[in-house]
């Protein structure tokens, strides 16, 4: 099998074939945290549209980089599913979902929570470093402090990261985090700017959670798991010394002795 073919095999079985196959093991119950979010957006959505919801959603989810940090820290888990007032939610369903799905089906739902809250509030807490450093060195401007910060692109181009490097799938990354990193990169905003923190944080947890070391062998566990293994006269362990006796004991006819008289004599 040629290099290529090898390559393209591993992020078939990593990205498609597993996911696949713990969907049919857990069934519908496997991606519910996905269903849950995209019903969130959907409703938060249509229910800020209307005159009682729009206050009510401001103030459970409005995050600004003006108000105080524990109102942030506080707003974020719920601002993370009001997509913004003036756009449709329904074009980044497909991708929020999938983003989701494929995190909640190889990490579990409790770790999907934790590394979307985790690069979303990266993000919201980076904005207020950008506009304190301000447009001469590499931040925004001072007015981004009263714009509102919702919606969940940062999470859903994080966990796309985060799966990408906990998987090693390099396809995955170009396909799902490259174009929000042009993007972010080709219109400097607030927004480009925490997705950019986001794909960094997420990618630092991903190889902080999954990365492998290979310890060498020790001989003090090679010697317990071999109890009684040190090689005896002729060579043999004394596991194997015992599994022989026992093979005796089996083949002497019963009430012999171990020299082969009668006891009864």
């Amino acid at each position: 099998m040629s290099r290529i073919a090898r390559f393209a095999l591993h992020e078939w079985r990593n990205v498609v074939a597993n996911p696949c196959r713990r969907l049919r093991e857990r069934g519908p119950l496997g991606v519910s945290l996905a269903v849950v979010a995209c019903v969130a957006v959907i409703g938060l959505h249509e229910f800020q549209q209307t005159a009682a919801g729009a206050g009510v959603v401001r103030v459970l989810s409005e995050v600004r980089a003006d108000q105080p940090v524990w109102l942030t820290l506080l707003r974020t888990p719920v601002s993370l599913f009001v997509p913004a007032v003036d756009l449709s939610a329904w074009p980044g369903l497909p991708r929020l979902f999938l983003a989701f799905a494929l995190a909640e089906l190889l990490f579990g739902r409790v770790r999907t929570l934790v590394v979307a809250y985790a690069v979303t509030l990266a993000g919201t807490l980076g904005a207020r470093v950008m506009i304190a450093l301000g447009p001469d060195r590499l931040g925004v401007p001072a007015d981004a402090a009263h714009t509102v910060d919702t919606g969940a692109s940062a999470a859903i181009v994080g966990l796309f990261a985060y799966t990408s490097v906990a998987l090693r799938s390099p396809l995955l990354f170009l396909a799902a985090v490259v174009p929000t990193v042009t993007g972010s990169i080709a219109e400097p905003n607030l927004a480009g700017r925490e997705h950019l923190i986001a794909v960094a944080v997420a990618m630092v947890l991903g190889a902080a959670l999954h990365c492998q070391w290979t310890l060498p062998p020790s001989k003090t566990v090679d010697q317990e798991a071999g109890h009684d293994g040190e090689p005896g006269r002729h060579g043999e362990t004394g596991r194997g010394r015992r599994t022989e006796q026992g093979a005796a004991r089996r083949r002497r006819p019963a009430g012999r002795s171990r020299d082969g008289r009668d006891p009864e004599r």
